[in-house]
């Protein structure tokens, strides 16, 4: 009995796999196709004349790599400060949780995990144009942090519950202060959690898609998933385009996810038991 619940479980778990790897495996091979191919009338797995003519167009016709070097720094940078800040709230929240102000930003930032995002599109373009940094590296920076860092906070503050009160008794007795503590004394030993929390907020920051078109309209600052949507026209697709382009921007995190899967399953578990 317990063998056919087995197989089924794994016949359960195979076609579960297929139905999530088919539109990038169907994405992959249209980005191969030529042309004449892309648009046939019957659609089909095998490709005839392989080309990389696509992708080529893309990063080198198109100026891809422009974009992708936006990216890279708008998602570096809010990984970075929403890390920085995680950390620090993570610790006040796990060490002081009794006081009342850290009760209240708790809720708070629990709430605000509740809000659609497309919700606070329009209050946050406002608030851009008013400080007048829409069309820059900085809008985006700002967007993508605030809205990581709650989940970010969560994580960090997790992992901080399970490092015992103890570690940091003896470092204070060693000399140590808050400060010293955390960045010498537990830092160290929660490079797991570290390494899940700033995976999480870049490729949150590198996949977002809403505020970045609706933030940058100049060619010099534009990320890359706006971008994808220069080849959608008003009434015509360069599908072949397109699919080049979902390709070259799933990369990048598909092979630091693959890299750091370990580090981020980790970090995960880690504050799933406390003790």
């Amino acid at each position: 009995m317990k063998k056919k619940g087995g197989i089924g479980t794994y016949i359960l778990l195979t076609l579960i796999s297929i139905y999530c790897v088919f539109p990038f495996l169907w994405m992959l091979i249209s980005s191969l196709k030529p042309l004449d191919e892309i648009r046939t009338k019957v659609p089909h797995f095998v490709i005839n004349h392989p080309t990389f003519t696509n992708f080529t167009k893309v990063l080198f016709d198109a100026g891809f790599t422009k974009y992708i070097r936006n990216s890279l720094i708008v998602s570096v940078a809010a990984c970075l400060l929403s890390l920085l800040i995680a950390v620090c709230a993570g610790y006040v929240f796990s060490r002081y949780f009794r006081l009342r102000v850290v009760k209240y930003s708790n809720f708070f930032m629990l709430v605000s995990q509740m809000i659609p995002g497309v919700l606070l599109l329009i209050p946050l373009y406002l608030t851009m144009k008013m400080f007048g940094i829409l069309e820059s590296y900085l809008s985006l920076i700002l967007a993508y942090t605030t809205f990581v860092i709650p989940l970010c906070t969560f994580m960090m503050s997790s992992f901080f519950d399970t490092v015992p009160i103890a570690l940091e008794e003896a470092a204070e007795l060693d000399g140590y202060n808050k400060l010293q503590t955390l960045f010498k004394i537990i830092l160290p030993i929660s490079i797991p959690s570290l390494i899940s929390t700033a995976l999480y907020a870049f490729i949150n920051a590198w996949n977002e898609f809403m505020f970045g078109y609706v933030f940058i309209s100049s060619e010099d600052y534009r990320t890359l998933t706006p971008a994808i949507m220069l080849f959608k026209g008003a009434n015509t697709v360069d599908w072949g385009s397109l699919m080049a382009a979902s390709v070259i921007a799933i990369v990048p995190v598909t092979l630091i996810f693959l890299l750091l899967q370990r580090y981020f399953l980790a970090g995960l578990s880690n504050g799933s038991v406390k003790g």
